[in-house]
């Protein structure tokens, strides 16, 4: 009788103990075992052995957004789930240049992102300056010619070779970038005078100073109130970024002048790069691959959906019938930004 008393009363205490450390919070060894720090699991309900962090700064609904969506989803199937690529989108990690020296400063806290061609050339992709200069394609197929070429490869993998400790993946394009101002316009002389606003970059000052206009640096995440308040007057973006992130809200003048198309290289860290083996990056290059080519298939469809959007909500939408005017305006900007890389510039002008 007492042994069976005993044999109960060490029940009870186990019983008491193990509601005790459940109630802190702490973990029996089976749940230890079983939801363990390593063992993450994607969508798909697998274990992932590598998570890449991929900083987009523009919503998921966007072309951009749409691309680093395909690109996840066919690394998760690639990979059987083995490596997931985790999209923080809308900006979340700060802009291009704040995720660029986040990247580049260490801290394995963003392993990937999806980057403009122009925010390139301060951290060694000084040619991926050539694909921003105002004017350079005159079409999508343009660019399509150029981005998969075998010039193109040379451009993607300048930054690792000048030591900046990233390397462009693949192509996509957001479509071409256009001027929008909070107070009506008809034309390029009504921009003279306007501060617009343009990121910390020497190519699209000089074009905004070519047209009589003054270049204002504000950061995309500030950039609606920032037109909201008069800090500035205008800004420029692709068509589907334009209203995805509701500029037209307090910017409802958009005239399609498309100055530049809206290039970009989803770009990823050497050390992140490094750590995978062979078959995981050979993973990364099918699925950009498969990621640019969807880029570019939805690019222009979607582009003219948004457009047709806009123009049903009453945005003052101006054509632009001749851009000669404007290549004049800005013709000092192209000389000065080809520089010593004429003959190379030549090449990509020639595949329209």
């Amino acid at each position: 009788m007492k042994k069976s008393f005993k044999l109960l009363s060490l029940s009870l205490v186990l019983v008491f103990i193990m509601a005790a450390l459940a109630g802190c919070g702490m973990k029996s060894p089976e749940q230890s075992s079983e939801n363990g720090e390593n063992d993450q699991e994607n969508s798909s309900g697998t274990e992932a052995e590598v998570t890449l962090v991929y900083a987009e700064v523009n919503p998921l609904d966007t072309i951009a957004g749409q691309t680093a969506t395909t690109f996840k989803e066919k690394v998760e199937e690639l990979s059987d789930g083995k490596i997931e690529i985790d999209v923080q989108a809308s900006g979340v990690l700060g802009s291009e240049n704040d995720v660029l020296d986040t990247m580049l400063g260490g801290g394995d806290t963003i392993d990937m992102s999806r980057i403009s061609a122009f925010a390139l050339t301060s951290y060694g992709g000084e040619k991926s300056k050539l694909l921003s200069i105002p004017f350079t394609f005159e079409s999508r197929e343009h660019f399509w010619n150029f981005a998969t070429s075998d010039l193109a490869p040379e451009f993607l993998l300048e930054p690792h070779e000048n030591d900046a400790g990233i390397r462009g993946l693949f192509y996509g394009e957001e479509g071409f970038r256009h001027f929008f101002t909070v107070d009506e316009i008809e034309g390029m002389e009504d921009l003279e005078g306007m501060k617009l606003r343009v990121s910390n970059d020497p190519v699209m000052n000089g074009m905004v100073e070519g047209l009589g206009a003054s270049p204002t640096v504000v950061s995309f995440g500030e950039l609606y109130s920032a037109l909201q308040t008069g800090v500035v007057n205008g800004a420029e973006q692709p068509i589907a970024n334009y209203k995805s992130n509701a500029f037209q809200e307090v910017a409802p003048n958009l005239i399609l002048d498309g100055h530049t198309l809206g290039a970009i290289q989803v770009v990823i860290t050497d050390e992140a790069w490094d750590g995978l083996t062979e078959e995981q990056q050979n993973i990364l290059t099918e699925a950009g691959e498969y990621a640019s080519e969807f880029n570019r298939q939805i690019s222009e469809e979607s582009e003219n959906k948004v457009l047709d959007e806009l123009k049903e909500e009453g945005i003052n939408v101006i054509e632009v019938e001749d851009k000669t005017p404007w290549k004049e305006a800005v013709k000092d900007v192209i000389e000065s930004s080809v520089g010593d890389d004429t003959e190379l510039y030549e090449k990509i002008l020639n595949m329209k």
